[in-house]
């Protein structure tokens, strides 16, 4: 995408060639020799992207920075910097730039960067917008993980195509298909939901597809199902995987056919509805073992989508807690100090998401005027139901693969033996018995977070 980018550098040489780069890839370019020139430019007009150099005399990149901040400009900012460290680059980073770049610079280096950070950019003007239109159904988190999930869903949402979204209890699998409705051509239209591991065997049919006055014993008034309540939007069947067999074949007919008859009902409806599915279960091992359709996976699964469990991102734990604490919320008003953050970015959270918003619901009601701490955070979490259940709950859970619960399983040793011994992994391979090499790939596998070496 063409943006308009400001090139800020002391060294005329090197604009002409940053600026000859990205004029290249159609990008409209303003140059500035100094950091004070680059804040009169921005007072003039707006640009999509700042690329500014961190050594320059009298005002530096990192104090650029900090007067865009403090002016109220969010422009999202690359630093390049020819003497970079990784001082530096933490520096920067938590002065809002977006990356660091070290001199000398390859022109497609460049170009990618660039291209990163104004998608990027875009993602979080797109996210902003969705939090004001959504409120509470936004997604939160900015971390690598949620980007990639993010970038997805821009990619999915303008299209029709059905979408299967995977992931554990908890992640947000809800709110992803919010997104996705609200992105797409269809955001004017209804977003319904069924839970199907929520009703009754024998009402599924009529919570889909409706049913007329008398058809069954209760049924005292006609009634319109989710299908029809869904026309000109879109339908999310969430738990699909616990969708009744019976009922998976009458849901591929009218996939296939975009019309039903309501039980009781002998007149064919037509629906434009866009399905959207979501699961927590291994639909393919439950393909395999014939508890679910292979059409109707295939029909479901056009692109699928994988929410990310918490302990995979757990660089978002801090935006979640800010989130969860803000004006509004349960939370609201809980201080939590950086250790007991630290400390919570150690935990598994086998609930992911909800059990973190569970769990600052309940330590703003028992310590409601306390800083929280690192001590308090673990002592909480030793009472927590679900600590114990992750610990030394059952394993094993219906239709998942052996190999998945036997993964589950070793995290969960190797989790532990961190913990026992000081958060050093060295020290926990070696109580294991397995090579250091061997055991720091498993702990990149399993995601299990950077701790003491």
């Amino acid at each position: 995408m063409a943006a308009r980018i400001l090139i800020v550098d002391d060294e005329p040489e090197l604009l002409t060639v940053f600026s000859r780069m990205l004029t290249n890839e159609t990008h409209e370019v303003e140059t500035a020799g100094s950091a004070e020139a680059a804040l009169e430019i921005l007072d003039r007009g707006s640009f999509d992207l700042v690329l500014t150099d961190l050594s320059m005399p009298r005002m530096d990149g990192f104090e650029l920075l900090t007067r865009m901040r403090q002016r109220g400009d969010v422009t999202p900012t690359l630093v390049v910097s020819g003497a970079g460290t990784v001082e530096h680059a933490v520096r920067a980073i938590k002065l809002g730039a977006l990356d660091f770049i070290e001199k000398p610079i390859h022109r497609e280096r460049l170009v990618l960067t660039v291209q990163n950070a104004l998608r990027y950019a875009q993602l979080q003007e797109v996210h902003g917008r969705l939090q004001a239109d959504m409120g509470e159904k936004a997604l939160v988190g900015r971390g690598p993980a949620m980007q990639r999930l993010q970038t997805l869903v821009m990619r999915v949402a303008p299209s029709d195509g059905r979408v299967l979204i995977m992931g554990e209890n908890g992640t947000g699998k809800e709110l992803v298909a919010a997104q996705i409705h609200a992105m797409s051509a269809r955001h004017s239209g209804p977003f319904v939901k069924l839970n199907c591991g929520a009703v009754p065997r024998d009402l599924v049919e009529s919570e889909l597809f409706g049913h007329e006055k008398g058809a069954f014993t209760g049924a005292v008034v006609a009634r319109k199902g989710r299908f029809e309540l869904a026309d000109g939007g879109t339908l999310l069947l969430d738990e699909i995987g616990d969708m009744p067999m019976p009922m998976q074949v009458k849901l591929l007919r009218v996939l296939q056919e975009a019309q039903f008859e309501r039980v009781g009902g002998g007149r064919t409806l037509k629906v434009d509805v866009r399905v959207l599915a979501a699961t927590n279960r291994d639909l393919g091992a439950m393909v395999r073992e014939g508890s679910f359709r292979e059409d109707l996976y295939y029909r479901l699964n056009v692109v699928t989508l994988q929410v990310p469990p918490l302990r995979e991102r757990t660089e978002d734990i801090a935006l979640l807690i800010a989130h969860f604490t803000s004006q509004g919320k349960k939370g609201h008003g809980l201080q939590v100090t950086a250790d007991a953050v630290d400390a919570l970015r150690a935990y598994d959270f086998p609930g992911n998401v909800r059990e973190l918003e569970n769990l600052i619901e309940r330590l703003a009601i028992l310590f409601p005027n306390e800083a929280i701490s690192a001590q308090t955070v673990r002592e909480v979490l030793a009472a927590t139901p679900m600590s114990q259940k992750a610990k030394r709950g059952p394993i094993y859970q219906h239709g998942r693969a052996l190999r998945e619960l036997l993964h589950d399983l070793e995290r969960q040793i190797m989790v532990e033996a961190i913990a026992a011994h000081g958060n050093s992994k060295t020290a926990a391979a070696q109580a294991l018995g397995t090579e250091r090499s061997h055991f720091y790939k498993k702990c990149r596998q399993y995601g299990i977070g950077e701790l003491e070496n």
